[in-house]
């Protein structure tokens, strides 16, 4: 492997808590809505989201918590969106750069929280 020129973090799955969440939008409302759930020991207004059950996708997850946290059934809506990913039909090496792409339902946002250092 050849050393980075970046620095690396790795964390094992006892080190991180991965969490899926969506932005539920009301596209028949006017004006369009999104929906914020508000967490009332905090005050705060957050997005919905939830930890990621094991064997479950990260679209299955994002659906179920918004489910579970609002009541409200929600469809993935493909959207275009810069990632670092390849396409799905890569034939050859991809240079590690944002690249735009249509239709699509992929993360794109991580939040890291630093959690208790105990195992």
């Amino acid at each position: 492997m050849a050393i980075s020129n970046y620095p690396i973090i790795q964390y094992t799955l006892k080190q991180f808590v991965e969490s899926c969440g969506a932005i539920l939008f009301d596209l028949s409302a006017h004006p369009k809505t999104v929906c914020l759930i508000h967490h009332h020991e905090k005050d705060e207004w957050m997005l919905v989201k939830g930890r990621r059950n094991c064997k479950e996708s990260r679209h299955e997850a994002a659906m179920r918590e918004a489910r579970e946290e609002t009541g409200h059934s929600a469809r993935l809506y493909p959207v275009a969106m810069a990632t670092r990913a390849p396409p799905p039909d890569e034939q050859e090496l991809m240079p590690d750069e944002p690249r735009l792409y249509s239709n699509l339902t992929e993360p794109f946002l991580v939040t890291m929280h630093e959690l208790s250092t105990e195992d």
